[in-house]
Parts: structure tokens; sequence; C-alpha cells
């Protein structure tokens, strides 16, 4: 299949030849964290046929964004070093979107890891540097904090500074900024 092209001599429209097709960039979203089973990236993108979902990682695979891992039985989906440096990209359309967030429309879906970047922001504004394993409800996901940036990762930390426990009330109101975070809303880590 051949991909489609604005045929502009854009940057922007070439970075959107590659990453621009619908559900296209929230693959790489569910992908940031860590790798991904089919079966997961499709609980996960309600409203994406399983048509759309095998074309979409068809594609991102042929562009070089994602990598498709096969071990007997078992596959799974990841980002390559390439798709990676799409996170400053979503980091910014998450920032740029939260205010539009608004109250939540009874139609509207969601997932908890969801508010994983805007949350991360706001714990980075809180704990300038470390690592934070958060609960979400039954999700868990961890944060590493350093002076170049922050990263969020699927499951807890191997060894957190930090804990978080909220439920998706509470997150989603301190990723609107409804809430804040200050020191004393995490807990420290239980000793290794």
């Amino acid at each position: 299949m051949s991909r489609r092209s604005y045929d502009h001599y854009c940057a922007v429209s070439r970075a959107l030849d590659f990453v621009g097709d619908r559900w296209s960039l929230l693959v790489v979203r569910e992908l940031s964290a860590g790798p991904r089973r089919y079966s997961d990236l499709f609980a996960d993108l309600p409203g994406i046929s399983t048509d759309m979902l095998a074309t979409r990682l068809k594609g991102l695979e042929r562009d070089g964004v994602i990598i498709h891992r096969r071990n007997g039985m078992r596959s799974s989906y990841e980002l390559t070093d390439t798709g990676r440096t799409l996170r400053p990209v979503l980091d910014a359309l998450a920032a740029w979107g939260t205010p539009l967030l608004g109250d939540r429309k009874p139609t509207d879906a969601v997932r908890a890891h969801w508010l994983a970047l805007p949350l991360g922001r706001a714990i980075a504004t809180a704990l300038p540097e470390g690592t934070v394993t958060v609960h979400i409800g039954d999700t868990v996901l961890h944060y590493v904090i350093t002076p170049d940036g922050i990263t969020h990762h699927d499951g807890p930390a191997p060894t957190p500074d930090w804990e978080l426990r909220l439920d998706l009330a509470e997150a989603t109101e301190i990723t609107t900024g409804v809430r804040g975070l200050t020191l004393e809303t995490f807990s420290a880590a239980p000793a290794h």
C-alpha cells in the first residue's frame, strides 16, 4: 500500500505524511510507555476497527516508527528509536489539548493511562527529579524525572523514590489543573 502524501516541501507536512493519518499518533501514544500486544492496543483504542489497527501498525512499521517483535506464539509492538523521538510531540499535543478537555461527556471513553502525559508534567512540577510509581485505580505506571526530561513506563518502578495513589477522578483533577500536587501528596517508597 502506498503512503498518501501532501506533496508539500514542508517539515510539518512531511511529518504528517508519516504520522498524520487518523489513529497513528494514538497508536504511538499507546506504545510510548512500552511494548504492547495487538490485543492490548485494540482494547485501549476504543472505536478503532481491527482492519484499521492492522493498517496503521503496518504503515508505522514500514515507516520505521514501530517494530513488530515476534517471540514464538507471542508478539508485541514497540516504538523504534525514531518512534521514541515523537515523545515531545505527544507532550506538546497533550499540553495543548489539556485545556480543551472540559467536562467528561457520558460518551467519552477513558483509560487511566491516557492521563500519563499531562499527569507527568504535574508530577515533575512537584518533584523535579526522581522515580515515582503511580497507581490510578488498578493501573500502575511509573515516571522517571531527570534534568533532561520525564518519561513514563508501564508497571511499577523497580526502585521508586516515591509513590502516589489516586483514583481516576483525582488523577483527572490533577491533569486538568483543578487540583495541585505538592511533595506532601507523595508517599516515600518502601525500602527494598
